[in-house]
Protein backbone atom coordinates (compact mmCIF):
# COMPACT_ATOMS: atom_id res chain seq x y z
CA UNK A 1 0.00 0.00 0.00
CA UNK A 2 0.99 3.43 -0.54
CA UNK A 3 0.84 5.93 1.91
CA UNK A 4 1.63 9.86 1.16
CA UNK A 5 2.70 11.80 4.96
CA UNK A 6 2.08 15.42 4.79
CA UNK A 7 3.71 17.49 7.40
CA UNK A 8 2.20 19.98 9.50
CA UNK A 9 3.24 23.63 10.25
CA UNK A 10 5.93 23.14 12.23
CA UNK A 11 7.83 20.46 10.79
CA UNK A 12 9.96 19.29 7.51
CA UNK A 13 8.69 16.19 5.85
CA UNK A 14 11.66 14.72 8.22
CA UNK A 15 9.13 14.50 10.86
CA UNK A 16 7.68 11.16 9.15
CA UNK A 17 11.16 9.76 9.16
CA UNK A 18 10.32 7.43 11.95
CA UNK A 19 6.60 6.33 10.27
CA UNK A 20 7.90 6.00 6.97
CA UNK A 21 10.95 3.74 8.18
CA UNK A 22 7.73 1.33 9.77
CA UNK A 23 5.89 1.48 7.39
CA UNK A 24 8.52 0.45 4.76
CA UNK A 25 10.05 -2.30 6.63
CA UNK A 26 6.64 -3.72 6.63
CA UNK A 27 6.49 -3.57 2.42
CA UNK A 28 4.34 -0.72 2.35
CA UNK A 29 5.52 2.53 0.02
CA UNK A 30 5.69 5.84 2.18
CA UNK A 31 6.16 9.24 0.39
CA UNK A 32 6.30 12.18 2.70
CA UNK A 33 6.09 15.41 0.44
CA UNK A 34 7.38 18.54 1.00
CA UNK A 35 5.12 21.42 0.75
CA UNK A 36 7.18 24.40 1.07
CA UNK A 37 7.52 26.15 -1.92
CA UNK A 38 9.17 29.89 -2.23
CA UNK A 39 5.63 31.47 -2.78
CA UNK A 40 2.32 30.58 -0.91
CA UNK A 41 -0.33 28.90 -3.07
CA UNK A 42 -3.82 28.42 -3.32
CA UNK A 43 -5.54 25.15 -1.72
CA UNK A 44 -5.11 23.37 -5.12
CA UNK A 45 -1.66 24.76 -5.96
CA UNK A 46 -0.41 22.70 -2.66
CA UNK A 47 -2.58 19.65 -4.28
CA UNK A 48 -1.19 19.70 -7.24
CA UNK A 49 2.30 20.15 -5.62
CA UNK A 50 1.95 17.09 -3.89
CA UNK A 51 0.73 15.15 -6.71
CA UNK A 52 3.98 15.82 -8.42
CA UNK A 53 6.04 14.42 -5.91
CA UNK A 54 3.92 11.26 -5.73
CA UNK A 55 3.20 10.04 -8.84
CA UNK A 56 0.55 7.76 -9.53
CA UNK A 57 -1.84 5.23 -7.66
CA UNK A 58 -4.30 5.39 -5.38
CA UNK A 59 -2.71 5.91 -1.71
CA UNK A 60 -3.96 7.05 1.78
CA UNK A 61 -2.80 10.36 2.38
CA UNK A 62 -1.68 11.27 6.34
CA UNK A 63 -2.51 14.99 7.31
CA UNK A 64 -0.85 16.60 10.39
CA UNK A 65 -1.64 19.23 12.20
CA UNK A 66 -2.74 22.20 10.53
CA UNK A 67 -2.16 20.42 7.10
CA UNK A 68 -5.29 18.92 7.91
CA UNK A 69 -6.97 22.18 5.91
CA UNK A 70 -4.98 20.62 2.80
CA UNK A 71 -5.68 17.19 3.69
CA UNK A 72 -9.24 17.25 1.44
CA UNK A 73 -7.83 18.72 -1.65
CA UNK A 74 -4.40 16.85 -1.31
CA UNK A 75 -6.27 13.48 -1.31
CA UNK A 76 -9.10 14.47 -4.04
CA UNK A 77 -6.21 15.17 -6.40
CA UNK A 78 -4.49 11.93 -5.54
CA UNK A 79 -7.23 10.13 -6.09
CA UNK A 80 -7.40 8.63 -2.70
CA UNK A 81 -8.72 5.77 -0.98
CA UNK A 82 -8.51 7.03 2.58
CA UNK A 83 -7.95 10.30 4.42
CA UNK A 84 -5.83 9.97 8.17
CA UNK A 85 -6.17 13.32 10.14
CA UNK A 86 -3.33 12.89 12.72
CA UNK A 87 -3.73 15.28 15.72
CA UNK A 88 -5.07 17.46 12.54
CA UNK A 89 -6.98 20.41 12.14
CA UNK A 90 -10.51 18.98 10.90
CA UNK A 91 -12.33 22.05 8.59
CA UNK A 92 -15.82 23.14 9.30
CA UNK A 93 -17.70 21.52 6.07
CA UNK A 94 -21.04 22.63 6.97
CA UNK A 95 -20.31 26.05 8.52
CA UNK A 96 -17.76 27.08 6.16
CA UNK A 97 -15.10 28.86 9.04
CA UNK A 98 -11.49 29.25 8.41
CA UNK A 99 -9.04 27.68 11.05
CA UNK A 100 -8.54 31.68 11.95
CA UNK A 101 -12.50 31.60 12.84
CA UNK A 102 -12.04 28.63 14.96
CA UNK A 103 -8.69 29.43 16.87
CA UNK A 104 -9.94 30.01 20.23
CA UNK A 105 -12.31 26.91 20.31
CA UNK A 106 -10.00 24.41 18.74
CA UNK A 107 -6.32 25.41 20.23
CA UNK A 108 -5.37 25.41 23.29
CA UNK A 109 -4.86 28.80 24.76
CA UNK A 110 -1.31 28.81 25.64
CA UNK A 111 -0.29 27.54 21.93
CA UNK A 112 -1.57 30.56 20.31
CA UNK A 113 1.05 32.64 19.26
CA UNK A 114 3.53 30.21 19.93
CA UNK A 115 6.47 29.54 17.23
CA UNK A 116 8.55 26.34 18.26
CA UNK A 117 10.40 26.60 15.35
CA UNK A 118 11.66 29.64 17.01
CA UNK A 119 12.37 28.46 20.43
CA UNK A 120 13.38 24.77 20.99
CA UNK A 121 12.27 24.83 24.93
CA UNK A 122 8.39 25.63 23.28
CA UNK A 123 8.81 23.23 20.80
CA UNK A 124 9.92 20.70 23.59
CA UNK A 125 7.15 21.98 25.60
CA UNK A 126 4.26 21.71 23.14
CA UNK A 127 5.09 19.33 20.56
CA UNK A 128 7.70 17.01 21.83
CA UNK A 129 7.21 16.33 26.40
CA UNK A 130 5.88 12.61 25.52
CA UNK A 131 9.82 11.92 23.94
CA UNK A 132 12.36 10.53 25.53
CA UNK A 133 15.86 12.79 25.01
CA UNK A 134 17.13 11.20 21.75
CA UNK A 135 13.56 11.41 20.24
CA UNK A 136 13.30 14.90 20.96
CA UNK A 137 16.99 15.82 19.77
CA UNK A 138 16.05 14.45 16.50
CA UNK A 139 12.82 16.29 16.58
CA UNK A 140 14.23 19.53 17.31
CA UNK A 141 16.18 19.64 14.04
CA UNK A 142 12.76 18.32 11.81
CA UNK A 143 11.35 22.32 13.16
CA UNK A 144 10.71 23.99 9.72
CA UNK A 145 7.69 26.83 9.60
CA UNK A 146 5.47 26.10 7.13
CA UNK A 147 2.46 28.93 7.49
CA UNK A 148 0.92 29.91 3.98
CA UNK A 149 -1.57 32.60 4.56
CA UNK A 150 -4.23 29.67 3.05
CA UNK A 151 -3.97 27.61 5.88
CA UNK A 152 -5.82 30.40 7.81
CA UNK A 153 -8.00 31.76 5.81
CA UNK A 154 -9.08 29.48 3.57
CA UNK A 155 -12.64 28.27 4.35
CA UNK A 156 -14.09 25.02 3.79
CA UNK A 157 -15.91 23.00 1.11
CA UNK A 158 -17.90 20.27 0.77
CA UNK A 159 -16.63 17.25 2.90
CA UNK A 160 -14.76 14.67 0.65
CA UNK A 161 -16.54 11.54 0.14
CA UNK A 162 -13.37 9.88 0.83
CA UNK A 163 -13.21 7.50 4.04
CA UNK A 164 -11.62 9.09 7.29
CA UNK A 165 -9.97 7.73 10.07
CA UNK A 166 -9.08 10.29 12.84
CA UNK A 167 -6.37 10.00 15.61
CA UNK A 168 -6.04 12.00 18.41
CA UNK A 169 -3.20 12.36 21.14
CA UNK A 170 -4.79 12.42 24.15
CA UNK A 171 -2.17 14.78 25.78
CA UNK A 172 -2.15 17.19 23.39
CA UNK A 173 -1.44 20.62 24.53
CA UNK A 174 -1.72 21.99 20.64
CA UNK A 175 -4.78 21.32 19.61
CA UNK A 176 -7.49 20.35 22.14
CA UNK A 177 -8.10 16.34 22.41
CA UNK A 178 -12.12 17.09 23.48
CA UNK A 179 -12.30 19.43 20.07
CA UNK A 180 -10.62 16.72 17.70
CA UNK A 181 -13.07 14.18 19.24
CA UNK A 182 -16.58 16.31 18.54
CA UNK A 183 -15.17 17.41 15.23
CA UNK A 184 -14.46 13.80 13.84
CA UNK A 185 -17.73 12.62 14.76
CA UNK A 186 -19.67 16.07 13.93
CA UNK A 187 -17.72 16.42 10.48
CA UNK A 188 -16.63 13.03 9.64
CA UNK A 189 -18.91 10.99 11.18
CA UNK A 190 -16.39 8.91 12.58
CA UNK A 191 -15.30 7.66 16.08
CA UNK A 192 -11.61 8.98 16.57
CA UNK A 193 -9.01 6.59 17.70
CA UNK A 194 -6.76 7.64 20.79
CA UNK A 195 -3.61 7.47 21.29
CA UNK A 196 -1.21 8.22 24.63
CA UNK A 197 0.49 10.89 22.86
CA UNK A 198 1.56 14.33 22.75
CA UNK A 199 0.77 16.38 19.60
CA UNK A 200 3.35 14.34 17.50
CA UNK A 201 2.48 10.82 17.98
CA UNK A 202 4.39 10.10 14.38
CA UNK A 203 7.59 11.15 15.92
CA UNK A 204 6.87 9.84 19.78
CA UNK A 205 5.03 6.77 18.77
CA UNK A 206 5.76 5.74 15.39
CA UNK A 207 5.34 1.97 15.01
CA UNK A 208 1.67 2.47 17.16
CA UNK A 209 0.85 5.13 14.47
CA UNK A 210 1.95 2.97 11.79
CA UNK A 211 0.09 -0.17 13.00
CA UNK A 212 -3.13 2.26 13.23
CA UNK A 213 -2.81 3.34 9.36
CA UNK A 214 -2.24 -0.33 8.39
CA UNK A 215 -4.82 -1.73 10.11
CA UNK A 216 -7.57 0.77 10.01
CA UNK A 217 -7.39 2.03 5.78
Amino acid sequence: MDFVLVHGTSQSPAGWNRVAKVLTAAGHRAIAVDLLTPADLPIEGYAQHAREQYGGGRPVVVAHSGSGVLLPAIAEALDARAMVWVAAYIPDFAGGKSLRDEARTALEPDWIGVDPTADPAKAAEFLFHDCDPETERLALESLRLFSPAVLATHPAGPAPEIPSTVIVPTRDRTLKPEWMRRAARDRLGVTAIEIDAGHCPHVSRPAEIAAILTRRV
